[in-house]
């Protein structure tokens, strides 16, 4: 595979002028003190006891004997099968393998006790039955050694589940095969990642060549290789060359977790989760759901000074209506308490004049009254100096009398006449 010459049509980076790639890509973990332990070297010495438990299992069967049968010869000899013939060996082997069933004796002819009452036992010749488990025992023993040098379980590559363990045992016990072999993994993901590199330098330095370039003008068209033109002189970090390996179950639980999180917070939207869902690579998804939240947080802050802006707009139109309503109200007060100041001047003035016309009619009833009684007043003093003025003309006329009397009486001397006498 290698030649120890000078190698032609090497890459160089353009970001580091003073290193080459070499045209094989190696990669050697798990290297100590110039020394690679590998997985195959842990596992030979394991492997080689398996080989040879095996074998020793496959001498060991090879060399089992099939289980016989005991047959008591006296035993038979004891028995009558009614017919006139004897029960031999032949009749009583060919009775057991077909049907199972044995006769026998109890007693003897003799009457004594016949130690042979069963003549046919049934006889373990299988001595290799305990080799046989040992050695299982042994090739399980080396098989879960290799599992433990190895990091590969049952969990790993399924080949004895337990129906009574958990879940979540299961999905730790891959995991942890997963993190023992995860080197294997780093390296084939190493490796890729170098080829894409060198191919990705070595397109670029096709174009420099004139029959690569018109080998490339045929076989891709003109386009395509202006197309790689403009990238020749892109360094390997602008070309974004990474290898990113798919999420396992425990990461994508922890992705669901987030997402579910952010669900019940309101900050992200279903179709979101369902975007984010459908990314394969954990961190793009990380990095998707961060922006999500960034965008829906603006969105809310938007809507949320847009609702601000609104009720601000809905509390100076309900100002102004209220202002509005208000002044209406004091015109409408302002005119009510005109209407009724006018109604109260109005009634005062005609209670006024009603008072008026009312203090008339009782001025005019009074000064008829007055007048009545003032013509009365006039005619009982009329009445009594009328009166007054006939007792005085009857006094006079009673002095005039008396006085005529008394001076008749002096004439004639008579006795004195007592006026107080009626006449």
């Amino acid at each position: 595979m290698l030649e120890w010459e000078v190698a032609e049509n090497m890459t160089r980076p353009f970001s580091n002028t003073t290193k080459v790639n070499m045209n094989y890509q190696i990669v050697a973990p798990h290297i100590y003190k110039g020394r690679i332990e590998s997985l195959v070297e842990r596992m030979i010495g394991f492997a080689d006891t398996i080989q040879l438990t095996s074998l020793k299992l496959q001498q060991v069967l090879s060399r089992t004997v099939p289980d016989g049968v005991f047959m008591d010869v006296d035993g038979l000899a004891e028995v009558d099968l009614g017919n006139g013939t004897n029960y031999n060996p032949a009749e009583a082997l060919n009775m057991y393998f077909q049907t199972g069933s044995i006769v026998g004796r109890s007693m003897t002819q003799d009457g004594d006790m016949n130690a042979g009452k069963v003549p046919i036992q049934e006889l373990s010749s299988s001595s290799g039955q305990q080799k046989i488990q040992a050695l299982i025992g042994t090739y399980q023993y080396y098989l879960q050694m290799i599992r433990d040098v190895t990091g590969l379980n049952e969990a790993r590559d399924a080949s004895n589940p337990s129906k009574d363990s958990l879940v979540g045992l299961q999905k730790l016990a891959a995991a942890n095969s997963n993190t023992a072999t995860r080197h294997i993994l780093n390296a084939s993901l190493f490796l890729v990642l170098r080829a894409c590199e060198n191919i990705s330098l070595r397109v670029s330095d096709s174009l420099q060549f004139d029959l690569l370039r018109e080998s490339l003008i045929d076989s891709i068209s003109l386009y395509n290789v202006k197309t790689l033109e403009e990238i020749s002189n892109i360094h390997l970090y602008d070309f974004g060359i990474y290898l990113e390996i798919e999420p396992d179950e425990e990461e994508r639980a922890m992705l669901e977790q987030n997402i579910q999180m952010a669900l019940q917070q309101q900050s992200i939207t279903l179709p979101d989760a369902v975007d984010i869902r459908e990314i394969k690579n954990l961190k793009l998804a990380n990095k998707l759901l961060k922006l999500k939240e960034e965008q829906k947080r603006a969105q809310d802050q938007a809507q949320q000074e847009q609702m601000i802006r609104v009720q601000a707009d809905a509390q100076a139109q309900t100002a102004e209506r209220t202002a509005a309503a208000e002044v209406q109200k004091q015109q409408a007060l302002a005119q009510t308490e005109l209407q009724i100041e006018q109604g109260k001047s109005q009634f005062a003035l005609q209670k006024i004049q009603t008072e008026g016309e009312i203090k008339k009619q009782i001025a005019q009833l009074q000064f008829g009254f007055d007048k009545q009684l003032k013509e009365m007043e006039v005619r009982a003093m009329q009445l009594k100096e009328d009166r007054i003025e006939e007792r005085k003309d009857k006094r006079t006329k009673l002095q005039a009398t008396q006085q005529s009397q008394m001076i008749q009486q002096r004439q004639e001397g008579t006795v004195p006449t007592d006026f107080n006498i009626t006449q």
